[in-house]
Order: C-alpha cells, then structure tokens, then sequence
C-alpha cells in the first residue's frame, strides 16, 4: 500500500509553494514562498522515484537521506521523516531555504534527467521541520551524561554552531566565540530576510543556548581575547571565524563615496530590520532608496545585493557580470526572481573604472556619478573549463550610478597576524590547512571548519565540516579514555 503513494511523477507534474507575487514581495523583507500544505507537501513528495541509486542523496554534501524523508512524508508520518532528516542535517529548515538546490540535489534528480521535472525536495525539507518545531516534536537538548571537556569555538556561523549542537549532545562544555553582537554569522547578517527570515535562526540559536552552550559575543579573537588563551582554557579548540575579506576592485576613481562593499551593504540592511541604529543606513550611505544602484558581480551575494536594493526602493537596478547567463556562479532560480522583481542582468560586461561627480560624497571626497563599462566575449576555456571572458576593443561605455555595489567575493583574514600566531599554517590563498576529513590542523588540537578552509561556499559545506570535525574531537576524547585502560 505505501508503494502505492509513490512513483507518481509520471502522473503528478512538479509544483513549488506558492510564490509571493513580483509587486507584492519587492516592498517589503519577507521570504518569498509560502508554506506547503500538508497535503501538497504529501503529493510533492510522492513523485519522488525511489531510484536503487539516489544521486539526490550522493549530491548532497551532508548525504542526507533524502528518499527516506520524501516517502515518510508522502505516507504522511511527518514526524519519522523529521527525525531522519535531523539524523544527518544540523538545520534542516535553513537549508530548505537557503541551499542552491538547483545546483545540488534538484539539479541531480533522476527524474529531472528523465525530463519530468525534479522533486521539490528544498520545499519539502522546510516544510518538515517547520511543523516539527509548530508541533514540538524537536527536543530541547539535553545530553544524558555531562563531561568534564572543553571546546571553544571561534565563529558563531552554520560550521561552528553545527559543531556546537553535535558536542553539547554529547555532553562536552562548549563556549563559542563571535565578534559580533548575534550569532548566526552571514546567516543574521549577511542573508536577506526574504531567503532566510532571522527568527528561523535565532530559534535554532536559542535551543543551543538553552541546551548549556555559553555564548561570548562582541569578543573578538586578537583584540578582546588571544587565541592562546582560548587554547589555555578549552581542549580543544575549532577555528570557524568565515571568510569576511571583500575583493577589491581598482580603475580610475575607485575610492570614490558611493561605492560600497556588498558585506556592509547587506550587514547595515539586516541590522535595519532587525532594530539595530545603522547610521550608514540612515545617512544613505548604504541605503538604497531613490537611487541608480549598479552590482558588480554574479554570485549569490550579488543575487542578495540587487533583490535588497529593489526592496529599499532603488529607482533602478543593474547587475553587471562579465560572463553570460549560463556561466553565471548564482543560482538560475536567483536571478529568475531577481528578473520577476524588476532587476536589469547586463551580460558579458566587467568595470574598467568609474565616474566621480564634483558633489560632495556622504563620506567626503566626490560622489561616484557612473561606471566605465567594459563589453566582453567569451574566448577559450581556461583550467577549470569556462570560458574566459575577453574584452571587446571600442565596445566600452558609461552605466550612470549613485551606488555602486562591489560583490566579488570574498578572502580570508590574515588570521597568524591578527592573532599573533605565525605557526597557524596556511594555504598560498590564505586559508586555513586541515585535514579533509577530521579537520584538525598542524597545531595540536586546533580544528577548522567552514570558508576558512575551503574559501568561500556555501552553508551547507559548512555545516558538514562543523559536524565532521565535532566527531573526530569526540573520537579524540574517547581515545583519551580509553588510553589509561589499555595502558592497564
């Protein structure tokens, strides 16, 4: 009978939540698609084909058990299907939300490559979690046993407040460490609220710390508290700090006010709605409003930057990405938002410099007024098989600008001089050398997790790597209990 409620793709067409429409959504930071009903919750998961080999489930870096949940769902026993969904994803409601599934899971489903349209299984996910938690079927964390050792972790992201959750089950004492004043990392102040609403994150923030987890925020590691100390006091320790560095671009006039990071651009616009006083935000120093806003960039946080500019009331809003549509690195569903919501995507251009007006700039200095724009062309592969963009002689012109937006991505800190640690080994990129799998560094003890290993990624990575590396630290303190026991 429960084979019954499955293999329906052939009969059932794909369907998403309902999305809010274009006009409606762009006025204001509310996330765009509404929930599931139970039952299409239930349909859409019964299209699902119980492949032998479930490439949604490979694709996945956490693995999860995708097929699983999706029949759970279908036969309508949600609460089994959160409980295996948990098993193996820290925050599965987050990654619902947030994961580009269009690149990942949904992108690899067999019945996608069939030609009848991918299982919704982002949407579905959400839906799980958010009625177990409507439903209070998620426990409090509660270990069943205490133990006397202690990790710190430095950074309060997805990498290290997954590590936390994995620890404090197991009764370890975690401190986490954060420079800034919530934790949650880009996930508070980096992630619109129309992808990822902040209560969802603070929930989660909230079970950890009503679990024993001690959080010390507005701590940062090299002004407030050395990394030594931190070592001092704990066991272990995990380095999950991200990666906050911006790419810089240079040309003519590139200092000019009105150009701005995308990182301060999205912060100062969540700590606007999240209450904070930004004064950045209030000067229109990083307000949008009534402005010729062009983004420079296109990944997901460029993707972030224009849908936020058209939510502040922009009179206009242009991306520039040096390549086309197809090899854009954002996710295609993204930019179909974006477009639906009055974007203007410019392909194939790259800035070569910028336009500076003789008014006075909010931060001195002249105003940007315009950017240099350079037409491009796709030429020959490079390494990694795209095609490397190639400038058109003559085809240069001026995009008029009162904001421009840098989002091209971003680099780590030079964390052995911020925190006087020369012996914290490197890469010649700047991030931070661990082992792939139990992610422990050269330095005894010390582990990392997250974009300061990998660069910057997406969340789910990291909170693989915070899981993987709360395991090995386990491993580790076991193997150290044990070892008075052999030596016997």
């Amino acid at each position: 009978m429960a084979a019954n409620r499955m293999l329906k793709f052939v009969t059932t067409d794909r369907h998403m939540p309902d999305k809010r429409a274009a006009e409606d959504r762009r006025t204001d930071f509310g996330e765009i698609y509404r929930e599931f009903a139970a039952e299409r919750a239930a349909e859409q998961a019964s299209r699902c084909s119980q492949c032998g080999v479930p490439y949604c489930q490979t694709h996945c870096p956490l693995h999860n058990n995708i097929p699983d949940w999706l029949r759970l769902v279908a036969e309508g026993r949600l609460r089994e299907a959160y409980e295996v969904s948990q098993a193996t994803n820290t925050f599965p409601e987050i990654c619902g939300r947030i994961c580009p599934q269009d690149r990942l899971c949904e992108g690899n489903c067999v019945i996608e490559q069939s030609g009848h349209g991918t299982v919704t299984i982002g949407a579905v996910e959400k839906y799980i979690t958010d009625t177990a938690f409507e439903m209070g079927w998620v426990p409090a964390i509660r270990p069943r046993a205490e133990r006397t050792e202690s990790v710190g972790i430095i950074g309060a992201g997805p990498g290290g407040l997954a590590a936390a959750d994995v620890l404090r089950r197991a009764g370890v004492q975690v401190t986490v460490y954060d420079r800034h004043d919530r934790a949650g990392g880009l996930m508070i102040y980096g992630i619109p609220g129309f992808k990822l609403e902040k209560d969802v994150v603070m929930r989660r923030n909230a079970q950890l710390a009503d679990g024993g987890v001690e959080f010390r925020l507005n701590t940062e590691v090299g002004r407030d508290i050395t990394f030594d100390e931190i070592r001092a006091r704990h066991d272990a320790v995990i380095v999950a700090t991200g990666v906050y560095k911006s790419r810089e671009l240079q040309g003519d006039n590139h200092d000019a006010g009105g150009i701005v990071r995308a990182i301060d651009y999205l912060t100062a616009s969540n700590r606007y709605g999240l209450g904070d006083d930004v004064p950045g935000f209030v000067s229109g120093e990083l307000n949008a409003e009534g402005r010729r806003v062009v983004v420079i960039g296109g990944g997901d946080t460029a993707m972030d930057c224009v849908r936020t500019a058209i939510r502040q009331g922009a009179s206009s809003v242009r991306c520039l990405y040096r390549r086309d549509r197809s090899n854009m690195p954002g996710s295609q569903r993204e930019v179909a938002n974006a477009e639906e919501e009055g974007v203007e995507f410019v392909w194939l251009t790259a800035p070569a410099g910028f336009e500076a007006g003789s008014q006075a700039a909010m931060a001195g200095g002249v105003a940007v007024s315009g950017v240099r724009v350079q037409t491009m062309r796709l030429g020959e592969p490079d390494a990694t098989g795209r095609q490397s963009p190639e400038a058109i002689e003559g085809g240069d012109y001026v995009e008029g600008a009162d904001l421009v937006i840098k989002a091209l991505g971003f680099e780590p800190e030079e964390l052995p001089t911020l925190w006087s640690k020369p012996e914290l080994e490197v890469t010649r990129w700047g991030t931070i050398k661990a082992d792939f799998r139990t992610h422990a560094t050269p330095l005894d003890g010390v582990y990392a997790v997250g974009d300061i290993v990998r660069g910057a990624s997406l969340v789910v990575w990291a909170i693989r790597d915070g899981r993987e590396a709360a395991d090995a630290i386990l491993e580790r303190f076991d193997a150290r209990q044990a070892a008075p026991i052999a030596a016997e």
